[in-house]
């Protein structure tokens, strides 16, 4: 039934490469990094001075970073969205200075930093009259809205959806992974035999999801197809992953089923590739686990774009539609000697392909998988 379908019909970002999917997009199939120096706060205390940084963005009293980058993406496309939106706003640290500013000068700022407030703000801006919710599930945040917003058109609970995702580079978010030394001192090196960690970023970005029925009713230009999703949690640490990949292959076979397809199908993956020792491995494990022996290409956007945290899945999702549509599979950024499990399914350069579907992974603190199904749009 067409009217079960969740399709995307407009969405737009900002990350470390600049404005616009296009230039993230350039910017990774160039195979150069976004990720530089820091300088909105000391770093002398923390494992690097590196992180994704968005250009131009500066720490300010009056407005968040968040909103700096979600202000100018929302006014552009407020007039294309519908006034009965459902709002889903998805993100780990939403306006984070506010509360860093309460703790260290004693500002009594802290509310100003909940979610719930961020999200008002969101809604006042898309135009939107409806009602709304946050999903905050750490580095799945994103994913895990698109989900429950695909799940939603699914079910007929809604035909119209706009998912927000976003995250910043904070120092209070630098601390805290110093703190567990899970940040690489130079630049992330997703699924190179010297990987060393990940490397933080920041990005902002939203999609449009309408039931099939509403966008072609509404005479929408549909840019892709969000066919099926699984959700797991392996609950194995607090922030280590399961090391065998059993929660997330589990993810993946569950996205397969909700969209009706067999491994076979998939023409290349989006990986959550964080460079670090043990996600890295851990994902190759649950790749095999469901492909077997049948490489498909795998990729991540991590080395180039930084662990954008909350707002990762959405950009890898928003990445994974422009490589149906160009049938183009961008290079792993800073790869230079690929990891023996990741050998003959990762690397450095751009590939070719042909197919119609991809999948797109994530994985958080807490356990937390996702996978979801992407497809070219067929009307």
């Amino acid at each position: 039934m067409t009217s079960l379908k969740a399709v995307s019909v407009a969405f737009e970002m900002v990350t470390p490469y600049g404005w616009g999917t296009d230039s993230c997009w350039e910017g990774l199939l160039s195979g150069t990094s976004a990720i530089r120096r820091i300088d909105r706060f000391s770093t002398s205390l923390m494992q690097t001075d590196n992180a994704a940084t968005v250009p131009y963005l500066k720490p300010s009293r009056d407005e968040s970073l968040v909103m700096q980058m979600l202000t100018p993406l929302l006014e552009k496309i407020a007039p294309e969205i519908p006034s009965d939106t459902f709002v889903i706003l998805a993100t780990t640290t939403g306006e984070i200075e506010f509360l860093q500013r309460s703790v260290i000068n004693m500002e009594h700022e802290a509310i100003k930093s909940r979610p719930d407030h961020l999200l008002n703000k969101i809604m006042l801006l898309a135009g939107t009259c409806g009602s709304g919710m946050v999903v905050s599930a750490a580095c799945v945040s994103s994913s895990a809205a698109v989900s429950r917003a695909a799940s939603m058109i699914r079910n007929k609970e809604r035909d119209s959806i706009l998912v927000v995702a976003c995250d910043s580079v904070s120092e209070f978010v630098t601390a805290g992974f110093s703190s567990l030394m899970a940040l690489d001192r130079h630049m992330a090196k997703p699924f190179d035999k010297n990987r060393g960690g990940l490397s933080l970023g920041e990005a902002a970005g939203f999609m449009l999801l309408m039931s099939e029925e509403r966008a072609v009713r509404e005479k929408r230009d549909v840019l892709g197809e969000i066919a099926g999703w699984g959700l797991t949690n392996d609950a194995n640490h607090i922030t280590g992953p399961s090391k065998d990949g059993s929660g997330l292959s589990n993810a993946v076979l569950n996205a397969m089923k909700s969209a009706g397809i067999s491994e076979k199908e998939i023409g290349c993956i989006s990986a959550h590739g964080t460079g670090t020792l043990y996600n890295d491995s851990m994902e190759m494990k649950a790749i095999k686990k469901v492909f077997g022996n049948n490489p498909v290409p795998v990729y991540s956007v991590k080395g180039g774009t930084g662990h954008t945290m909350g707002a990762a899945g959405l950009l890898e999702i928003i990445i994974g539609f422009e490589t149906l549509n160009k049938k183009i599979v961008p290079p792993t950024v800073n790869l230079r000697d690929t990891d023996r499990e990741a050998e003959d399914w990762v690397f450095p350069e751009s590939q070719s392909f042909y197919g119609n579907v991809t999948l797109s992974t994530n994985s958080g603190f807490g356990g937390i998988n996702s996978a979801l199904v992407l497809k070219a749009f067929e009307s």
